[in-house]
């Protein structure tokens, strides 16, 4: 029989994501609606090894909806790793009487509250949050598409800039081991030419696409380049490398960076973030535990730790065809 849940703990974790304020929100108010206690952890595992922690109800997360960020904070806990750490963390929840947790954040974040809560059988339900998109049983995660906009609105000014000097300009955006910002904002975006991890497409086959599209008489070229990419070089070698070989092209490099994490969240985040974290407040209650909850052709679904962290979330290699097709 499942205990009874009269107390849930939230907190957010490694890297910030648009929509993870209105994650909070929604934990938040489906307590509320429920009838069970909501605590907010600050500095994700790291506030709970401290005790460092808040009360939340209805009204403490009214107009945080839009708000990029996280009003709870977010870290990467070293502690959390150690047994000690986590024996540290577990005390806390006992002394303030929490019985269950949500955890949104990434793969990392799973991971820690799998161990978590195998070692001191608190259940956990994980919501993903990651601009990377890279989690497996989800087809979204929380802040995808707001950074894929700002990666967007930014490339269509870089483009026009590149247009007027007739210049080339590889544009770095985040996804270290993902290529999903990458592909889908270069597809979107228009770009003649995209480097991601998932895919070593070789520099022979970069300068052979920029001397085409020279060829075709195009003036101006963006080559979107995921941070993570298999050439082997950064994106500031890639251009060094570019302007040895093609000297024709005048080469500039942005690296859009941290920009894309903030914001305010797009419609789309803040509606996926409420539908993904009431839920996981009534498979809490419904006696669920160490599982994931995701989107899969727009249900709502929950699935286990164990298959959300060994399988992983493949690139749409549809999207490179349709790339190669539209930047002839």
């Amino acid at each position: 029989m499942a205990k009874e849940i009269r107390t849930i703990g939230v907190m957010t974790s490694g890297g910030d994501a648009p929509g993870m304020n209105a994650a909070i929100r929604a934990v938040a108010r489906a307590c509320a609606y429920y009838n069970v206690k909501c605590i907010g952890f600050y500095r994700g595992y790291q506030g709970m090894i401290e005790g460092d922690y808040t009360v939340m109800n209805a009204r403490s997360v009214r107009n945080i909806i839009s708000r990029g960020g996280t009003i709870l904070k977010s870290a990467r806990s070293v502690d959390f790793k150690t047994p000690e750490g986590r024996k540290k963390a577990a005390d806390h929840l006992k002394k303030i009487g929490i019985d269950a947790m949500i955890l949104i954040g990434g793969d990392g974040t799973f991971r820690g509250g799998q161990i978590f809560s195998e070692e001191y059988d608190i259940p956990v339900i994980g919501v993903p949050g990651t601009i990377d998109n890279d989690i497996a049983g989800t087809n979204y995660t929380i802040g995808y598409d707001t950074a894929l906009n700002t990666v967007i609105n930014a490339i269509d000014k870089i483009r026009d800039t590149a247009s007027s000097h007739n210049r080339l300009f590889f544009v770095e955006v985040m996804g270290r081991d993902a290529g999903f910002i990458a592909l889908n904002s270069g597809v979107g975006a228009g770009a003649e030419e995209i480097l991601i991890p998932e895919e070593d497409l070789g520099l022979d086959r970069l300068l052979e696409s920029l001397k085409r599209s020279k060829r075709s008489g195009k003036s101006s070229s963006i080559v979107v380049v995921s941070e993570g990419d298999k050439t082997g070089k950064n994106v500031y070698e890639l251009a060094d490398y570019v302007t040895e070989n093609l000297p024709d092209y005048e080469v500039r490099v942005t690296v859009l960076g941290h920009m894309q994490r903030g914001g305010s969240p797009s419609c789309f985040d803040r509606t996926l973030a409420s539908r993904l974290c009431v839920k996981a407040v009534e498979l809490l209650l419904d006696g669920k535990k160490n599982v994931m909850v995701g989107i899969i052709n727009n249900e709502i679904t929950a699935t286990s730790f164990d298959v959300g962290l060994r399988e992983g979330h493949e690139i749409n290699k549809e999207l490179l065809r349709i790339s190669d097709i539209l930047s002839t």
